[in-house]
């Protein structure tokens, strides 16, 4: 197979497309060249439909490769990558949410793309490689699909819009936003922002689908040279037959039910109803020999179809939706703080039947999590971690840690509240708030926004502005794309059969966050413009209610919060705190009972819960790093008698002043009368106070008196002590 090339200019740089140099025996492959990052794309597909699911299935991986940016894993005993990280399950999740609106969902092919890195600059961020190369692998393929479509990135340095911003410019940039779609569609937003202003967040996705569109183009071309023929569904007229009984058993038993109680506001009531229809057909279903337990399966999922059916004529041609809400009414709101008494902070929000459980907990510094990804190499001071267990929905569900969902809403939650983090010199804990789903009826990732920032407030954590989220939904005509209505925090039911789930999260000035997911093909900027606006208003009102929860942050930290102290020593000095191996910094953690974390500038934060460990840490570290003066006075503990290496007789005692600092008393120094053996009057362990008589800096000594701090005896004559520079006579013997 020969080696083909495409080339493109985006943003300045030069974005190549190559097709039939590796992986040829997957169904589409092709790498895409960015800068020096380098993506390999790859899909396949299934011969036959997979019998027995109601479900397209889809696979998606997005694999980051550590020899791509030349690294090596570093754990000492796990060199190999291993279970994905967040941010690659991330950036999967954003390439499916892209491409998964433009499968046929009665398709049972499984479909699997995987994006692997191979080559990382540190510049150039793979996603949108990954993003490009993914669709020229589907579209290339014989895979149906109703590509393609692009994605770019977009940022605003100093005002200006940034299309693939650097990893340096993204630093500089209050807006990182990524959009993918058609020529003249969205599909697929996710954005994190430092409080962007409605009009100028569409003006972005507006202008990031001008770029779209010229990408779209580029690769519609390659799919033109470079593609082979869609595979046509297989028709097996033996078991179409039977799906047509299927179909007729299915609908008679729904002209003889009642679908307007699956819309039952009560979200156990809408399942106990949608759950006796289902045992109806079953039930029916199972008279007829010829009707397989696939079949049977495929009979149910039409309940599906039928329910969607129903909600699109309530909603556009009745005007109605399931809970007879005002179209951008949202549900009753409740919210409370301080419901948990030991821990650091907590917040309950509730919106409808939704309810999330906010937890809040600081620690120190030095409890930061370490980042060792292909990308980055760093730590992460903010940490939102997001639970869905089964009984959230009434469901048995086995607890196995975090699936790609629960860190996909982790994630959201996170980016939307870091704009209003305090820095970290202002405020040095390491922050987790832990979200408890306690109950679901639609977009709990929102409410656990809204959850944290309760449990931050009450916490006492000094964030700017509080945050809240929404989520906003659509039902479009079949018939007619411009026939459609916007709904304001949706619910399962209009998740489930609506068009659209798109949050905005944000502050009373700005938006923080956006996520957005459709299953129509893409909607109109329009529809996007239109949509932000509505997601304000609800914004608002929802902030409203959770300022009657709590109006300002708590003044003070909990009790049982730890407190930091910080202090700043100089650098040179870091070393003599730390000691040989760690001794001097582990022997005043152990003792005081607290955490040290030392910056390479000198910064020294002690964190201790009892206030007494942090003050005594504090008074050993500045000892060690205080400088010995002249006329300075001490106690401390004899560690040694310092005895003549020729004649063996006793000389002095060495007496510890501060850890790692010493200094000698002479043996003429211990006593105003003659002291014939030193330990005749302080021996090792004794606790004596001295005083600085004189300090050797060149060559790092201190000699010390304990007589100049006793009364001298009645009577007593001092003999004169010898000048500087005088020298003993000699005399000849």
């Amino acid at each position: 197979m020969s080696i083909k090339q495409f080339k493109t200019e985006i943003a300045g740089r030069e974005l190549k497309v190559e097709i039939g140099r590796l992986a040829r025996q997957a169904h589409g492959a092709c790498t895409v060249t960015y800068g020096e990052t380098v993506v390999l794309a790859t899909t396949v597909t299934s011969g036959k439909p997979r019998d027995g699911i109601d479900y397209f299935p889809l696979m998606v991986d997005y694999e980051e490769k550590l020899y791509a940016a030349g690294k090596i894993k570093g754990s000492r005993f796990i060199k190999r990558e291993g279970r994905a990280t967040d941010e690659a399950v991330l950036t999967g999740r954003l390439i499916d949410r892209s491409i998964r609106p433009l499968f046929n969902e009665s398709d049972r092919n499984d479909v699997q793309v995987t994006a692997t890195v191979l080559s990382y600059d540190g510049v150039n961020d793979p996603t949108f490689a990954s993003m490009i190369a993914t669709s020229i692998a589907l579209g290339i393929s014989h895979i149906p699909w109703k590509g393609p479509l692009a994605g770019v990135q977009l940022g605003r340095v100093e005002g200006e819009w940034v299309i693939n911003p650097t990893v340096e410019a993204k630093v500089k940039s209050d807006l990182d936003l990524f959009v993918s779609g058609s020529k003249n569609e969205a599909i697929m937003i996710e954005a994190g922002a430092k409080e962007v202003l409605e009009a100028d967040m569409f003006e972005a996705i507006n202008f990031a689908g001008k770029h779209i569109s010229k990408l779209v183009t580029f690769i519609e071309d390659i799919i033109k040279k470079e593609g082979v023929a869609k595979r046509e569904a297989n028709v097996d007229e033996e078991k179409r037959a039977t799906l047509d009984l299927v179909k007729t058993k299915v609908e008679e038993v729904l002209a003889k039910s009642d679908l307007g109680s699956c819309f039952d506001p009560d979200k156990s009531k809408m399942k106990a109803s949608i759950e006796e229809i289902t045992n109806k057909i079953n039930e029916s279903l199972k008279e007829d020999s010829e009707v397989s337990k696939d079949m049977r399966s495929m009979g149910v999922a039409m309940i599906d179809e039928a329910l969607i059916k129903a909600f699109k004529k309530l909603v556009l041609e009745d005007g109605e939706r399931p809970d007879k809400r005002k179209f951008d009414e949202v549900r009753n709101l409740e919210a409370e703080v301080g419901l948990l008494p030991r821990t650091h902070g907590s917040g309950l929000f509730s919106r409808g039947e939704t309810q999330v459980l906010s937890i809040v907990t600081l620690g120190s510094p030095g409890d930061e999590q370490t980042l060792d990804t292909m990308e980055e190499d760093g730590t992460k001071k903010y940490m939102h971690h997001y639970n869905f267990p089964g009984y959230s929905v009434g469901e048995v569900k086995p607890n196995r840690g975090p699936g790609r969902r629960e860190i996909g809403h982790g994630a959201l939650a996170e980016k939307a509240l870091i704009p209003v983090l305090p820095k970290n010199e202002d405020f040095p804990y390491t922050i987790r708030v832990v979200s408890e789903v306690m109950g679901s009826n639609g977009s709990s990732s929102q409410a656990s926004i809204c959850g944290s920032t309760l449990s931050l407030m009450d916490a006492g954590v000094p964030i700017s502005k509080p945050v809240a989220g929404i989520a906003m939904g659509v039902v479009v005509d079949d018939n007619d794309s411009n026939k459609y209505q916007i709904l304001t925090d949706i619910q399962g039911m209009e998740d489930h059969a609506g068009h659209m789930d798109f949050k905005v999260a944000g502050t009373r000035d700005g938006i923080t966050a956006i996520q957005l997911d459709i299953k129509l093909g893409g909607i109109s900027y329009n529809l996007v413009e239109e949509t932000l606006n509505k997601a304000k208003e609800a914004r608002l009102k929802i902030l409203d209610t959770m300022k009657k929860a709590i109006a300002e942050v708590r003044p003070e930290l909990s009790k049982y919060a730890p407190r930091i102290t910080s202090m700043r020593i100089d650098p040179e000095k870091i070393r003599d705190v730390i000691g040989s191996g760690g001794k001097t910094i582990n022997e005043i953690i152990d003792t005081c009972n607290v955490n040290i974390d030392i910056e390479q500038d000198g910064v020294v934060m002690i964190t201790s819960v009892e206030g007494e460990g942090a003050k005594k840490a504090q008074e050993w570290i500045e000892n060690i790093v205080k400088e010995i003066e002249v006329g300075e006075i001490y106690e401390g503990k004899v560690i040694k008698i310092v005895t003549d290496r020729n004649k063996g007789t006793e000389i002095g005692a060495i007496v510890e002043l501060a850890p790692g600092k010493d200094g000698m008393v002479h043996i003429s120094q211990i006593a105003h009368e003659r002291v014939e053996k030193v330990s005749d009057k302080i021996k090792m362990g004794d606790v004596v106070k001295v005083k600085v008589a004189e300090v050797d800096k060149e060559k790092g000594r201190v000699s010390l008196s304990i007589k100049d701090l006793l009364p001298k005896p009645e009577g007593f004559k001092e003999a004169p002590r010898p000048k500087p520079g005088f020298k003993k006579p000699f005399v000849k013997r």
